[in-house]
């Protein structure tokens, strides 16, 4: 990290990552802790959860604080944000990472599926927003940063209700920053392209998949989850104070 911004603002900050075992979430929990963030995570993987911190603490950067957690259960993760803010005393950044973007054919969604999709990828979102208001209401500032995708942009296919989910998040975003800003939260989306995480290297990326990503991107190469936990990063931090209800597209010059 030591040729990219370090963020003073960040030191010392309470920050909850959801989804921040694997994949995007894990390098958004690296990259906060390595800028000597107090990070605390949610997840339902406890085996990813135990290495990133492991890793972490050999790095000799601030170990972050798990905690496991279903997000699509609404009373078990706001206990755990409402815990990790008597843990630490406040909670000044929230990033809404968890999310699963199986494919599914528009002739096989049932509504028990629409309902575990939403859940998963929109549902939770809101949720978690709810929970730590209040705690960002008495800190008297925060950052709410929500992840969205660029699928609903290109417009993708062969996964339409996660699309459909990914859509509502930049609504969420655009309407709560609007209702927030008067307490000082700024709320923000980040919508991220082809990332090459594990999880999508190993399950999407064929030679086919990549030949399109490389035609459609005005970058001519394969984006990283380091560089989308970069951009979160600055919208976190105070260097972007003025900047809510905007949805930063990071895909490589895709859209």
């Amino acid at each position: 990290m030591t040729a990219y911004a370090t963020y003073p603002s960040l030191r010392g900050r309470v920050v909850i990552v959801t989804g921040g075992a694997s994949g995007i979430g894990e390098h958004i929990v690296e990259h906060f802790a390595q800028q000597g963030s107090r990070v605390a995570f949610l997840d339902i993987q406890d085996e990813h959860a135990a290495q990133l911190i492991e890793r972490l603490r050999g790095e000799g950067a601030t170990p972050p604080a798990y905690v496991h957690c279903d997000v699509t259960n609404t009373a078990v993760l706001t206990g755990a944000i409402n815990d990790i803010a008597d843990r630490f005393g406040t909670v000044e950044v929230l990033v809404n990472n968890a999310g699963n973007d199986t494919r599914h054919a528009t002739e096989d969604v049932t509504p028990d599926y629409w309902d575990r999709c939403i859940a998963i990828n929109l549902r939770q979102q809101f949720f978690a927003i709810q929970a730590v208001v209040p705690v960002m209401k008495r800190a008297g500032r925060g950052s709410i940063v929500n992840l969205s995708s660029i699928s609903w942009l290109i417009p993708g296919t062969g996964l339409p209700v996660y699309i459909a989910s990914k859509a509502g998040v930049v609504g969420l975003t655009r309407t709560l920053a609007h209702e927030l800003g008067t307490h000082n939260i700024r709320v923000n989306a980040v919508l991220p392209g082809a990332i090459a995480t594990e999880r999508q290297t190993r399950l999407w990326y064929t030679e086919e998949y990549k030949a399109e990503i490389l035609h459609n991107q005005a970058l001519k190469r394969i984006l990283t989850p380091e560089e989308v936990a970069r951009l979160v990063l600055f919208l976190a931090a105070d260097d972007s104070s003025a900047i809510t209800s905007q949805g930063y597209v990071i895909d490589g010059g895709w859209v």
